[in-house]
C-alpha cells in the first residue's frame, strides 16, 4: 500500500533564498505518516485515545533537490517493516507540477522507524489490533 499526501511549501518554511529549511522534510513525512495511518481506517489521535503512542527512534533523510517557497510537495507513503514494538515507514518526495517547475523532480528520500510506547516513555508492545491494522498496510508477500 501506499498513500500520497500533498503540502504547499510556505513561506516560513524557507529561508532569505526561499529554499525550504532542511528540517521541514521531517514535517513533511508526519503529514504522509499520519495520512497513511488514516488511510487503514483509523487516525493517529484514536490511537493515542486508546493508549498506543508511537515515539520515532530513528529518521534518515537524503536531499536530492531544494523545494522552494510556493512549490507542492507530493509526499510517498509506504509502510516497510512491522515488528511487535516497532514500524518503520519508507517517503518519497517529489515535486508536483507548476507552472515554471519541472515535474516529479525528487526532492528527497526517508525512513523513519517508530516504537510504540507506554505512558512512561518506556517500550511496549503494540497492542494484536493495532498491529493487525498496520500489517494490511504491508506489502503483499510474493
Amino acid at each position: 500500500m501506499m498513500t500520497a499526501s500533498e503540502v504547499r511549501v510556505r513561506y516560513a518554511e524557507t529561508d532569505q533564498m526561499g529554499v525550504a529549511y532542511h528540517a521541514e522534510y521531517l514535517v513533511w513525512c508526519e503529514v504522509g505518516r499520519t495520512d497513511f495511518i488514516r488511510a487503514l481506517g483509523v487516525t493517529y489521535a484514536e490511537m493515542e485515545r486508546q493508549g498506543v503512542r508511537l515515539a520515532v527512534a530513528d529518521a534518515q533523510l537524503r536531499y536530492h533537490a531544494s523545494a522552494r517557497y510556493d512549490d507542492i510537495v507530493r509526499v510517498e507513503t509506504r509502510l516497510t517493516a512491522l515488528q511487535s514494538r516497532s514500524v518503520t515507514f519508507a517517503y518519497d518526495l517529489r515535486r508536483v507540477a507548476e507552472p515554471g517547475a519541472t515535474e516529479g523532480v525528487r526532492l528527497a528520500s526517508a525512513s523513519t522507524m517508530l516504537i510504540s510506547i507506554a505512558a512512561d516513555g518506556r517500550p511496549v508492545a503494540m497492542p494484536a489490533h493495532f498491529r493487525e491494522l498496520m500489517a494490511r498496510g504491508l506489502p503483499a508477500a510474493d
